[in-house]
């Protein structure tokens, strides 16, 4: 039984034109103008609808254990609020401890997700120390079909890598044709800095922020940078939030690094305001790097228009504001980082992007699912729409508008970072390898239909 989309603009990073999708067997495997559905075919009217291809989010927690607690979502809730908003692959991190070993890890993640999502997924696997043992484990790891890796330069003595594990992660990194991903700060001035804040009884959420000023980021952005030239190696930046850290990443660009950057779509639209809520209404808002100063939002609206900045992304980190968040609130530095958005990020980066004109339709195909599959090895079968990709399409309705709130939303938090934010545009209909998921803002599909995707190394 095949499934046929007729009528649509179909766009994509690259190309907008108007014709039928017909998809068989999970993939697309023709797209022609007027094709008379077979008898057993399921077909669905786009006509004054855009068809884009599945969105990716690269980079969501979705099974986290993190600062005493653990991320409120599952991998059947969050694939859930995932597809009502459009994306239909995300890429989540697998981060054992520091003193944990990382096929153990891998197990643990495995044993959340394997027939429990709803859409496909697939990980970054976090290096928190290395050693003979781990370097024997992460080749195994990437025989099992991971290609790209995470280190942190922060969160010292949880998470957090010195020099010399940075140096030979990426240098093994070079040596399997994986990328690394990385959270760029300095985590001894971190340390310091909130140490000297809270000393001085500086301990609202609104102090976080002076804690991981942008200098802090973009001297972690050099420095996984020079890092990085020394073995000609490839990187990614997670969430970069502010202008002195996309000025190094852009040096670094110009020098012939291997770098690519991501930036979240809170940065985008939320400023450091947010955090400075009173009744500790800012925690909700408290996430590392901190919310910018609003000066940044065009800066990096510029960067992804001009593709200096490659991908929109979440961090999707969902901690209750009640019962979770106030783990900090009389210290700031224990409040669990992180804000849900997994579920509003397409429809966000539409509305305040597309309807807006910071950045046109091809940018939001490509920085929200396009370059996403290409950095990560899984285009084309993911993050464009032509024949053999996988049948993962958005039939998208540009006219319709409603209000975000913590009531509507499948993500399993009990805010919306969001809440009162208008949308201009959603999902009308969004399918995973060619079997209906999403229709008008409602889960219909299968949990358990999201699979693992194995990723092929050296695919630059």
């Amino acid at each position: 039984m095949g499934l046929l989309i007729k009528n649509g603009e179909i766009i994509t990073a690259s190309e907008r034109y108007t014709a039928d999708i017909y998809c068989e067997g999970e993939t697309i495997t023709r797209i022609e103008k007027d094709i008379t559905p077979p008898p057993d075919a399921t077909v669905i009217d786009a006509t004054g609808k855009y068809v884009f291809p599945g969105f990716i989010d690269p980079h969501t927690h979705i099974y986290l254990p993190f600062m005493g607690t653990f991320a409120k979502d599952t991998y059947t809730t969050a694939s859930q609020a995932a597809l009502v908003g459009g994306t239909t692959t995300f890429i989540d991190f697998c981060i054992p401890m520091r003193g944990d070993e990382p096929l153990a890890a891998w197990d643990t993640w495995n044993a959340h997700s394997e027939g429990k999502s709803a859409c496909d997924y697939t990980y970054h696997m976090a290096v928190t120390r290395y050693d003979a043992g781990v370097e024997s484990q992460l080749r195994e790891i990437v025989r099992n079909g991971v290609s790209s890796f995470k280190v942190f330069l922060a969160y010292k003595g949880a998470f957090g890598v010195d020099d010399e594990e940075l140096y030979h992660t990426l240098k093994l990194a070079k040596s399997l044709g994986v990328i690394t991903t990385a959270h760029c700060e300095n985590e001894v001035i971190v340390a310091e800095l909130q140490k000297e804040l809270v000393a001085q009884g500086k301990i609202g959420p609104e102090w976080h922020y002076y804690s991981r000023p942008p200098r802090v980021e973009a001297e972690g952005t050099h420095h996984l940078t020079t890092f990085a030239e020394i073995h000609n190696a490839h990187v990614y930046i997670v969430h970069l939030s502010c202008d002195e850290a996309l000025q190094v990443a852009a040096q670094a660009k110009y020098r012939g690094v291997n770098v690519w950057v991501e930036t979240l779509i809170q940065y985008l639209l939320l400023d450091k305001t947010y955090a400075e809520l009173p009744e500790f209404e800012g925690a909700k808002y408290v996430m590392s790097p901190p919310l910018r100063d609003k000066r940044n939002q065009s800066i990096l609206w510029d960067a992804i228009r001009h593709q200096l900045v490659s991908t929109v992304a979440t961090d999707h980190a969902p901690f209750d504001f009640n019962g979770q968040k106030p783990m900090g609130k009389s210290d700031f530095t224990k409040i669990p980082n992180g804000i849900p958005a997994l579920e509003d990020r397409v429809n966000l980066l539409y509305t305040y992007g597309v309807k807006t004109g910071k950045i046109d339709l091809h940018r939001f195909v490509d920085s929200a699912s396009t370059q996403a599959a290409k950095i990560f090895g899984l285009y084309p079968r993911k993050g464009t729409i032509q024949l053999g990709a996988d049948a993962d399409l958005v039939v998208y309705d540009p006219h319709y508008t409603r209000t975000l709130s913590k009531s509507t939303q499948l993500m399993n938090v009990d805010y919306s970072a969001f809440e009162g934010w208008k949308i201009e545009g959603r999902p009308h209909v969004v399918t995973v390898r060619g079997e209906i998921a999403a229709r008008d803002g409602k889960f219909v599909g299968t949990v358990g239909r999201g699979r693992f995707l194995k990723r092929d190394p050296n695919h630059f």
